[in-house]
């Protein structure tokens, strides 16, 4: 597949990549110069509770998260 470089530096990657290793708009890549003209590009793992708390704040149901009684933890 070809594409081209803005004249930003910017490299687009074709759609349909995106689409078969699921990259979604700001998912991070370091990019490596292998040689001269030969790069290669490695995505930047996501920490596994990444969005968590906006999804967690999007909850449809109200009242869904509850406080829970528990005994003090400071005289431990």
């Amino acid at each position: 597949m070809k594409t081209t470089v803005s004249s930003k530096g910017q490299i687009v990657l074709p759609a349909e990549l995106r689409r078969e290793d699921h990259i979604e708009a700001g998912q991070q890549f370091e990019v490596e110069r292998i040689s001269p003209g030969e790069y290669r590009l490695v995505r930047v793992a996501v920490k596994s509770n990444h969005g968590l708390v906006d999804w967690l704040l999007k909850c449809p149901e109200k009242g869904f998260f509850v406080p829970i009684r528990s005994e003090s933890t400071d005289e431990l």
